[in-house]
């Protein structure tokens, strides 16, 4: 799992039928200090985050496959799996 900033909804007039209604969002993966890093990345959105949210992204086929869709097996490498309200840093 990653720690991602959402940068913005990406509308897609057509997606395959087993994403549903799912949107599919972009994302920059940050430091838990909030700093970017690396590069942004396509996420199917579980959880209706929006943008700005501070979310956790998981980057494996089978999690965000199911995480997103109820079902293993979409074609699907990463998907927000929920929204991050805080981060407590206890060093």
């Amino acid at each position: 799992m990653i720690l991602a900033r959402v940068l913005g909804n990406v509308v897609a007039t057509q997606k395959n039928p087993r994403y549903g209604e799912a949107r599919i969002m972009l994302v920059q993966p940050v430091n838990p200090d909030g700093t970017l890093r690396g590069a942004s990345i396509l996420a199917l959105d579980s959880v209706d985050a929006g943008e700005g949210d501070l979310v956790v992204v998981v980057q494996e086929g089978w999690s965000a496959s199911t995480a997103s869709t109820g079902e293993p097996g979409a074609a699907i490498d990463s998907a927000i799996v929920g929204v991050v309200d805080y981060i407590e840093n206890h060093n």
